[in-house]
């Protein structure tokens, strides 16, 4: 199994077009955190086209609760999902481009 150096390493070298972390923090323009109840907090990501994610982050007891470090989980967690996000579009924008290009050389 990769290590996290490794891994990185090895996505670097692939030559196809892929979401990285700065196309991920090129789009995440706020971030606003809630605090719900005494042990569960919430992350509210705005991207740039104004769509927003949620992360999540729960203690099981108050007496464990953190601020910064239920933030920062939840925040986690939320740019998690813009991966997905990000992922599939850019997934769409490259079969669009493959289906045009099929679409020329049949023409």
């Amino acid at each position: 199994m990769l290590d996290s150096n490794k891994l990185d390493d090895a996505i670097a070298a692939t030559p196809a077009a892929r979401v990285t972390p700065e196309r991920i923090d090129s789009v995440i323009t706020g971030r606003v955190f809630h605090r719900l109840t005494t042990t569960l907090t919430v992350c509210v990501v705005t991207l740039r086209n104004g769509f927003t994610v949620t992360g999540e982050s729960a203690c099981a007891s108050p007496e464990n609760y953190d601020q910064a470090i239920g933030e920062r989980i939840a925040f986690d967690n939320a740019r998690e999902k813009v991966w997905l996000l990000e992922g599939y579009l850019l997934r769409e924008v490259l079969s669009q481009f493959e289906t045009a290009i099929a679409a020329i050389e049949r023409a």
